[in-house]
């Protein structure tokens, strides 16, 4: 049987990789040698849609470079091998990006590592929907931007996070991520009037916690305090609306809102989500009363 041209050079590579360095060549330059046809075969593989099998060159060029001492190359090829593992191959995806994590920290390259980070997230969420995982990798990409001042991407980054702790009940960690992107944004004009979306999803969360009016309604004075044009805002007095029928346990007041606001703006996925919880806790506690 006649092999593909990407098995005949993957056959070099291995047969180059396992040679013993002779007296004019190093083991250095054995290794650059492997991972030049690694690199090769796995661009063949690539040609011929046998993805798991590209991934799994890039890797052995990957481990070429690092014994060749070639940090940067290595970085490369295990994101070249993560591009291919994407294709079927999630979890072999997320071990190449964080080799690839763990070569760009240790140059400072955190901006870079941050981009690959958040890519783990990614697959961690539309491939496994691990809810926590995904929302790890969002943190610490968050936090890596952050500290290289890619403010905006950073606040990117921790609004999903915010977003998927919400999802996960945890409403006091989404509420103060929140706070925080909110508190970052405040601070420029560009950014300003994102502010009271962040808000809003705050205090849909506060009131996804058992109906807790007290801390929607604390929020709700303190965000005013922090920019005096949020009262005036759709978002301010459509919590404001929900606030008011969750505490006169008015379901049909609630929906009401609801449409209205809905109409003007349409609610994404998440807020709507978020609306039918509050929804149920408040039929809940009506057929508590109408039980008593």
């Amino acid at each position: 049987m006649t092999k593909s041209p990407a098995q005949v050079l993957l056959d070099k590579a291995d047969k180059k990789a396992a040679s013993s360095s002779g007296w004019f060549s190093s083991a250095t330059s054995k290794f650059e040698e492997a991972g030049d046809l690694y690199q090769q075969a796995a661009n063949a593989f690539k040609i011929e849609k046998q993805f798991k099998e590209a991934g799994d060159a890039f890797a052995r060029e990957a481990e070429c470079r690092e014994n060749s001492k070639e940090p940067n190359e290595a970085s490369n090829a295990w994101w070249n091998a993560a591009k291919a593992y994407k294709r079927g191959f999630p979890q072999l995806a997320v071990q190449a990006l964080s080799h690839t994590i763990t070569h760009l920290t240790q140059s400072g390259r955190f901006r870079q590592a941050a981009d690959r980070e958040k890519e783990i997230g990614q697959i961690h969420l539309q491939e496994n929907n691990d809810l926590r995982k995904a929302c790890e990798s969002y943190e610490r990409a968050g936090d890596w931007y952050a500290q290289e001042d890619a403010t905006a991407t950073a606040n990117a980054c921790y609004k999903d996070a915010a977003d998927l702790l919400a999802d996960l009940e945890e409403y006091p960690q989404a509420i103060a991520r929140y706070e925080q992107v909110a508190d970052h944004s405040l601070s420029s004009n560009l950014t300003k009037y994102s502010v009271k979306e962040y808000w809003l999803r705050s205090g849909l969360c506060s009131l996804a916690m058992q109906n807790d009016t007290v801390s929607a309604k604390r929020n709700l004075a303190k965000y005013s305090n922090q920019d005096t044009s949020y009262p005036s805002t759709r978002e301010c007095k459509f919590i404001q609306a929900l606030i008011e029928a969750v505490e006169a346990g008015d379901v049909e007041a609630f929906t009401a809102a609801v449409v209205e606001f809905d109409q003007v703006t349409k609610l994404d996925n998440w807020k709507t989500g978020m609306l039918l919880k509050i929804k149920r806790g408040l039929q809940e506690a009506d057929e508590d009363q109408g039980i008593m």
